[in-house]
């Protein structure tokens, strides 16, 4: 990117600088809600007329996201384009990238769409990460080595929030998982001893500038992030040095321009791997919008527009809590409002709902974030709200 994007501007056409978006999620509602905050006009590429992100933008496209007059149209509004998650198809990113500037771009988000690649990227980046195999054959499929059992059969692709992974404790149920998951291309991981979970997010500039956010401690349950605490409470210091350092060099040698989270694993000996990655912001991350002085957001849009980074400080200590939309129906099943009068009552909570029409189990319906001047103080509130709305404590 030759010249910055600045807040306000016009392009050579007269028309306002506007930061485009694939994706209408979330990510993509905060991301639209931080560049317009900055002065930018937004515009969201989503097939869903309910998106969380077209309902706040000041353009939705209804299109699929290979759709070729939404493309068009989407290249004709912005002045650059992001995505708010990792399985935007990288084709329809590669055809953006050759009429304008896009961060992440198709190479980097191709790699973190396929776990075999991302794997490989991460040995090549020299950053640990566990044992596996790839299995795309029959063949393959009976020559995996034994030290790889029992393990985890995850799908190559699209899988996310625990979906498409199924834990295998042989030979015989390795084969019938293969089965259940369509014989798709899969990898195997061997399945490790683990202590924590731990996540990184770097923000990355098209000059290399590299800054970070402190590093998070996340716990999830069935597969989905429940809870993450920053900063990390069981985590040395050494170890919070060497999470960073893996994160950037993952980064670095993607040529990665935007905003990256690496998740790790801390094994009960202490070592610690790389699990996986995502090409935008996260949802460990979401804290930051309100503990620091920067959001993960904030510096979304400042990567892409090509605007200076700066550092984000941690200026409050930070639990949050996913919500999840099992928690508007009671244990009958019967839909409910849940108790915010009573949880925003509590000193440092921010609640954030992401505007979506219905609740249903599992779904992402927002987040809660307390924060404090203090770790311990935090985690009391956290663990206070957490028993308001019926949610395990941690």
């Amino acid at each position: 990117m030759s010249a910055a994007l600045l807040p306000g501007a016009t392009g050579e056409d007269g028309r306002p600088i506007t930061l485009g978006v694939m994706g209408g999620g979330q990510l993509g509602r905060m991301f639209v809600q931080a560049a317009q905050e900055m002065g930018y006009v937004t515009v969201v590429l989503d097939p869903d007329a309910a998106s969380p992100a077209g309902a706040v933008a000041h353009h939705h496209i209804r299109a699929g996201y290979l759709d070729e007059q939404g493309l068009a149209q989407l290249m004709q509004r912005s002045s650059a384009i992001t995505t708010e998650f990792e399985n935007v198809p990288a084709a329809a990113l590669l055809t953006l990238g050759a009429q304008r500037p896009v961060a992440p771009g198709a190479d980097a988000v191709a790699v973190c769409q396929d776990r075999d690649a991302e794997k490989r990227h991460f040995r090549a980046s020299g950053v640990p990460c566990a044992p596996w195999a790839l299995i795309e054959t029959a063949e393959q499929l009976a020559t995996v080595a034994d030290e790889l059992l029992p393990g985890i059969l995850k799908t190559a692709r699209l899988g996310y929030d625990g979906k498409g992974q199924v834990r295998v404790a042989d030979r015989a149920a390795l084969a019938a998982a293969w089965d259940e998951l369509g014989r798709v291309p899969c990898v195997l991981e061997k399945m490790l001893p683990l202590a924590l979970e731990l996540s990184v997010i770097v923000a990355r500039a098209a000059d290399g500038t590299l800054v970070h956010f402190p590093v998070q401690q996340n716990l999830h349950r069935d597969g989905i992030l429940a809870v993450t605490q920053v900063p990390a409470p069981e985590v040395s210091e050494a170890l919070r040095q060497q999470a960073v350092q893996c994160a950037q060099a993952v980064a670095q040698s993607l040529r990665y321009v935007g905003v990256l989270c690496v998740e790790f694993f801390v094994l009960q000996d202490g070592t610690l791997v790389a699990n996986e990655m995502a090409p935008r912001p996260h949802n460990s991350g979401h804290y930051s919008i309100d503990a620091c002085d920067q959001s993960q957001f904030d510096l979304q849009v400042r990567t892409l527009a090509g605007l200076p980074l700066a550092a984000p400080r941690l200026h409050s200590c930070a639990v949050m809590l996913n919500l999840l939309g099992d928690l508007w129906f009671d244990a009958q099943g019967t839909e409910r409002t849940p108790p915010w009068a009573q949880v925003l009552a509590l000193p440092g909570a921010h609640l954030h709902l992401y505007g979506k029409a219905g609740a249903r189990p599992g779904r992402k319906m927002g987040h809660l974030t307390i924060t404090a001047a203090d770790a311990a103080t935090a985690r009391a509130v956290a663990l206070q709200a957490a028993a308001l709305l019926g949610l395990p404590a941690f």
